[in-house]
């Protein structure tokens, strides 16, 4: 047993003195704060704050909770905002992009992370981001850029940078399949919160939606109808506000999910859970109205359907296009799309304006487009309801050309890991999904621009997150393929030589 003297009990008295002010200091500011923040606020903002300060300090530990917690800001709260300004406002899918790439990047300063991880279709996607900068530099000549734009145009470079990011960071099996699971949890709460706020009086969704003002979302007006006529029917929103943003949102997550209901070696290992999930993320979709996304989700399924193992899902289009056309329920609904294609209806005409509008500038600016900062001419506008024409409108018809190369290049470097790797369920499941989800964002795109509008920085974040987890798969695919061919090798050599 160690003797202190006079002094050293003095000194680990102080210690312990000064430990305890210490902590009585931190806990009284805490405190102090949370009350304050109660006072100048509302309770529930209180604890969205402490909630998010802890998850925050926690994201900063681990480089996959950071990923986990992007998930789900951009499925829960994609038009959050911090209810600060530093110049500007920053968004909370900003907080948590820039949490996971401090996190990632710390990796490689400590030497945890070497060797970083490469695909062939990592070439078109340099070449499509330096043309995405190019036009930006070139559009200056036409007007100026904003500060929100200078922002928006960055969050935009970053997310499509996060392709490298993901295809370096996720190099097993295991993290691709808890990726998953964070995906069906994320997508399927949303699905549900859209089904509650969609069946409850519009009274109450109103006044719970405008509590999210604070945060940075609308303050009124929120309920949305068919072609914004009270009239018709409601549609779902959920916390995405925009019906056609969620309607994109859920059809790109169905799709992701829908192989794991038929895989023998499912992420999920009920079935019954699979199938609930995705019943939820289906009725919330209908809901929505969103045509082009309904019919990108049902062309994803047939796509799926055509590989061996997934065929049941043709015979669930088939029956599911059947009950379309009998049931006296949905005789809206296919009237709907009837207006769509006979281009009757409001919505189909406005488009089909802003698309002739369209061909008139790229006529005017075919190669380069005019960038993002403004129109050289008073009776140009960029805004078409349609990624492809909002795409050639900023950047000309070299980069959607860009855009294509890359987009064919994830499908043929997917096919390529599909013929050569092993028939692994789980693995092929996983693959098969990412492919139809990016299958089913191409697809909405085409009446929909949220995935290249920089005002919609979560949707331009789901649909590279997919690009990334497609690549992902794929090569992970290849390399248990490669691994697997030299462990055979490696076992005929042995052979050989004994």
């Amino acid at each position: 047993m160690v003797t202190l003297n006079p002094v050293q009990k003095w000194v680990a008295g102080m210690d312990r003195r000064l430990y305890a002010v210490l902590i009585g200091l931190a806990v009284g500011i805490i405190g102090g704060s949370i009350g304050l923040l109660i006072a100048v606020t509302d309770p529930i903002l209180a604890a969205g704050a402490v909630i998010g300060l802890l998850i925050g300090l926690y994201v900063l530990t681990d480089v996959m909770a950071a990923l986990f917690g992007m998930i789900g800001i951009m499925a829960m709260l994609p038009f959050g905002t911090f209810p600060f300004n530093v110049g500007f406002t920053p968004t909370l899918l900003d907080g948590m992009l820039g949490a996971f790439l401090i996190v990632y990047l710390f990796q490689w300063m400590t030497g945890r992370r070497s060797a970083i991880q490469f695909t062939p279709v990592h070439a078109p996607l340099a070449l499509y981001i330096g043309w995405l900068i190019l036009s930006f530099i070139l559009g200056l000549r036409y007007a100026s850029p904003t500060q929100t734009i200078l922002r928006q145009f960055l969050e935009t470079i970053l997310s499509i940078g996060m392709v490298y990011v993901l295809v370096d960071l996720l190099r097993d099996r295991q993290s691709l399949r808890r990726l998953v699971l964070a995906v069906m949890v994320a997508v399927g709460t949303q699905a549900l919160v859209a089904l509650i706020l969609y069946a409850i009086p519009d009274t109450t969704t109103e006044f719970l939606l405008v509590r999210l003002a604070r945060i940075g979302y609308p303050n009124g007006g929120v309920i949305r109808y068919i072609e914004d006529n009270p009239a018709a029917a409601e549609r779902a929103i959920g916390t995405w506000v925009d019906p056609n943003a969620l309607g994109g949102f859920l059809a790109i997550s169905a799709a992701m999910i829908a192989p794991q209901v038929f895989s023998k070696k499912p992420i999920l290992r009920s079935p019954v859970l699979a199938w609930g999930i995705l019943g939820i993320v289906g009725i919330a979709l209908i809901l929505t109205f969103s045509r082009s996304s309904m019919l990108a989700f049902g062309i994803s399924l047939g796509f799926i359907g055509l590989f061996k193992g997934y065929r049941r899902f043709l015979t669930l289009i088939a029956l599911g296009f059947v009950l379309l056309l009998i049931l006296p329920q949905t005789r809206d609904y296919i009237d709907r799309f009837a207006q769509a294609f006979t281009a009757s209806d409001l919505a189909t005409q406005m488009r089909i304006g802003e698309y002739r509008d369209s061909l008139r500038l790229i006529e005017r600016y075919p190669l380069t487009g005019v960038g993002f900062t403004g129109v050289p001419d008073i009776d140009l506008y960029t805004s078409a309801a349609s990624m492809y024409f909002i795409m050639a409108n900023h950047i000309g018809l070299t980069g959607v050309a860009l855009f294509a190369i890359t987009m064919i290049g994830v499908f043929w470097y997917g096919w390529r890991a599909w013929r050569i790797s092993h028939p692994d369920d789980e693995l092929r499941a996983i693959m098969l999904g990412y492919h139809a989800a990016l299958l089913a964002a191409l697809l909405n795109a085409t009446t929909d621009h949220y995935y290249f509008r920089i005002d919609f920085h979560a949707s331009i974040t789901l649909f590279w997150l997919v690009v990334a987890l497609a690549l992902t798969s794929s090569r992970l695919a290849i390399a248990e393929h490669q691994s697997a061919r030299k462990s055979e090798l490696a076992v005929v050599k042995q052979r050989f030589i004994i």
